[in-house]
């Protein structure tokens, strides 16, 4: 499952409600922090009134993260839960201050979010003996908007496994790529590997891993481009590569859409039905190494193989039975090892960079 985040610092403008209707197209979920100043507990429960209609409305679960008295702050008690679930509130990721023996009783009324990062076997057995409904336990890990502290990917894999093991529905985040949060910009991703990927690309990586139930966007904010590529993969099952131009005179031959054989190569995704049917001509141009990323088409010196349409997992030598027709760009290079035997993907043309 995919989510996004809503921050409540502000009102909530028209291009952020816009925004949030496009994301509601895929995504199932919501994400808002109610670390609030106390002199704007009144702006706090309006903007959650706003948040919590929309995710009524559109069928989203809401996960608020609540941290010492900002419930009572904002005119709630913790107490009375059933006001927050009336607004369209489904979760509370509850912090240390909260003991066990109250959050097994929350969970028995609604969602509940433990740390993920500090749950140790202490705390499982102390909500196994308090009765904590644990379809309702969720273990969410923080984001990091201070680089070169997210975490590592390797423990974080280890940590999952245990958490997975206990029961628990597992959750991360990966930037975004508009409308970073300050005060530093640098992006809100669990993982320090994340933090200047695209979050399509990271979200990807995080959902194949295996360990993850729920992967939320921690920024404000996707780009247009970075929605689209969400919606192709949410809405249709594809994973959209976008491309370069390389000087080849084959970049249209190679653009649209892809199935990988189900035979899977270990160097190259290889289009399952394009050299099969009516192949055009297809002269040899001037050998190049072929890059990772690099999306190639076999030309004539390689006889019944002409037309044949790849992306190259690695490195390769220049072959001149090859051409280079396109380049995976960047940000979606690490999208390549993701696409497996018999998986559809899309190349298409980066046109915000033409």
């Amino acid at each position: 499952m995919f989510g996004f985040s809503v921050f409540m610092n502000q009102d909530l403008t028209q291009s952020d409600l816009a925004q949030m209707e496009e994301l509601a197209v895929s995504f199932k979920g919501m994400f808002t922090s109610m670390h609030i100043p106390e002199d704007d507990s009144a702006s706090y429960r309006k903007r959650l009134g706003v948040i919590g209609a929309f995710a009524k409305k559109h069928q989203l679960s809401l996960m608020v993260d609540i941290s010492g008295n900002a419930l009572a702050e904002a005119g709630f008690s913790i107490d009375h839960l059933e006001d927050l679930l009336t607004l369209g509130v489904t979760g509370l990721r509850m912090d240390y201050a909260i003991d066990n023996r109250q959050i097994a009783q929350f969970s028995r009324q609604m969602r509940i979010a433990l740390n993920a990062s500090t749950l140790t076997e202490k705390d499982v057995h102390e909500l196994r003996a308090y009765d904590a409904d644990f379809t309702q336990l969720e273990a969410w890990h923080n984001y990091y908007p201070r680089p070169e502290t997210g975490l590592d990917a390797q423990w974080v894999q280890e940590k999952n496994r245990w958490l997975k093991d206990q029961g628990f529905y597992v959750q991360v985040f990966v930037p975004g790529d508009d409308r970073l949060r300050g005060p530093l910009y640098a992006g809100l991703p669990t993982l320090e590997d994340h933090r200047d990927m695209s979050p399509f690309a990271a979200a990807i990586a995080m959902q194949q891993s295996g360990t993850v139930d729920a992967v939320y966007i921690g920024d404000g904010g996707l780009t247009p481009q970075s929605i689209k590529q969400f919606n192709d993969y949410l809405q249709n099952g594809f994973i959209t590569l976008r491309v370069k131009d390389c000087g080849s005179a084959y970049l249209d031959n190679v653009v649209g859409m892809h199935q990988n054989r189900q035979d899977e190569a270990r160097d190259v995704l290889r289009s399952a039905d394009a050299r099969f049917g009516e192949v055009r001509m297809v002269k040899a141009e001037a050998p190049q190494l072929r890059q990772k990323g690099a999306v190639t088409i076999d030309n004539e010196l390689y006889l019944r193989y002409m037309g044949e349409i790849q992306v190259c997992k690695s490195v390769l030598p220049a072959d001149p039975r090859v051409n280079v027709a396109a380049q995976v760009i960047d940000a979606d290079v690490p999208l390549i090892q993701h696409i497996h035997a018999g998986m559809q993907f899309k190349i298409e043309r980066d046109e915000e960079n033409e």
